[in-house]
């Protein structure tokens, strides 16, 4: 049995290892020493445990003005101007995402809460053009991740946000910043956690937590969980937000033409504090816009925090699988599909591989079947990597 596996340099003089075997593909990253994990060195540890409307609504600037441009009230924003989801007032082109941090809105009880946003696909769907498809895989199991996750798989997380059906959440994955060096504040997710598709419009209240739960509690003993508990990174807010313009134009509740564009890339700010994501998390990585074929890809592995029964949204889980293909129309890009019982709440979890004895990140789960048998996810080429490099030069290094 051979094994791949590559150690970098952590911020803090310790070692991470991310690996990969042909028996399992393990995502490890230790973030921080004991004496560093303390509640009080978290941003937003303590302002996540007040409640909305004891701090001062943040709006930079160019939000607010957006805000009134589109005939927003501020202030009424943070008081629950926010749940009006009429849909001319539903901001939905690219250059319309807002997200006011309004601190204290995601207590633990409440991200405990929250449902996914299930993207489901018929099976005479994904049977389209056959020619291009592989027969379905046989179910992998998802494996429960180890605990600390800051351990195990520091840069996973999940991505609450606001819908017009109420709270739901989806998972994401701390990526490296090329343009910005040992400082990211990027995390990549799914499109359709971020953006409800073609006749919808940007979610509201976008947030990532790193390492959700860290000890991997079962919700039966998260009731008094504290915030530094259920956040030990705190939360960090998307102040802006991309996607591509085939998900928010083609995108439907069952992925649609949408389905193989169907990633996003968030910035994000901590709800305090000012250190960057990447060096309060100690770990990031690196993207592969190569979109190898299925054939010479590998192993991949998948990670993302399901949350439709059998799991319930609390622990991270994983699934490793060679991909297949699956084709949804022969005028669309192929997508990858592994095997994978992991349900709703795991999209936008990120798909790995090695390459060249480094873990990177390859794909991100989109959408699956209502049996929970497999995930599939868009192949990253060249309008990924585009869509990802101007994130990286108008909006890093904030």
């Amino acid at each position: 049995m051979r094994s791949l596996s590559t150690p970098f340099a952590h911020r803090r003089g310790r070692r991470t290892v991310l690996a990969v075997t042909v028996a399992a593909l393990a995502l490890t990253a230790t973030a921080c020493n004991g004496d560093d994990t303390g509640a009080g060195d978290k941003p937003g540890s303590a302002a996540s445990q007040s409640s909305p409307g004891q701090d001062k609504l943040h709006v930079p600037g160019d939000i607010a003005d957006k805000l009134k441009k589109h005939g927003i009230d501020v202030d009424q924003w943070a008081n629950g101007g926010w749940k009006d989801w009429d849909k001319d007032k539903w901001l939905s082109a690219a250059k319309d995402f807002v997200n006011p941090v309004i601190k204290g809105l995601w207590k633990p009880e409440r991200m405990k809460s929250a449902k996914d946003p299930d993207k489901t696909i018929s099976a005479k769907d994904a049977s389209a053009d056959q020619g291009v498809s592989d027969p379905d895989p046989a179910p992998v199991q998802a494996a429960a991740e180890k605990t600390p996750y800051h351990d195990y798989a520091a840069p996973v997380g999940k991505v609450f946000f606001d819908s017009p059906e109420g709270s739901m959440v989806c998972s994401g994955t701390v990526v490296k910043d090329v343009n910005h060096p040992g400082k990211s504040n990027l995390v990549w997710t799914a499109g359709h956690c971020v953006h409800a598709g073609g006749g919808g419009g940007w979610y509201r209240n976008i947030a990532f937590v790193p390492a959700y739960n860290d000890r991997g509690r079962p919700a039966s003993e998260l009731n008094n969980a504290s915030a530094s508990e259920i956040a030990p990174y705190g939360q960090w807010w998307a102040d802006w937000a991309s996607t591509t313009s085939e998900w928010i134009q083609g995108g439907s509740e069952s992925g649609g033409a949408g389905a193989p564009y169907d990633y996003s890339i968030l910035h994000v700010r901590p709800e305090s504090g000012t250190k960057s994501l990447e060096e309060t998390v100690g770990a990031a990585l690196d993207v592969d816009f190569s979109a190898p074929s299925a054939t010479e890809a590998g192993k991949m592995g998948a990670w993302g925090y399901p949350a439709a029964p059998p799991y319930d949204g609390q622990k991270m889980f994983k699934c490793i699988d060679r991909p297949g293909r699956l084709s949804l129309s022969p005028s669309l890009p192929t997508m990858y599909r592994i095997g994978c019982t992991m349900t709703g709440g795991s999209s936008g979890g990120g798909w790995f591989r090695v390459v060249d004895g480094k873990t990177e990140l390859v794909s991100n789960t989109s959408i699956g079947p209502s049996d929970n048998t497999w995930l599939a996810g868009p192949q990253l080429g060249q309008e990924a990597e585009s869509l990802y490099q101007n994130m990286s030069r108008q909006h890093g290094g904030r």
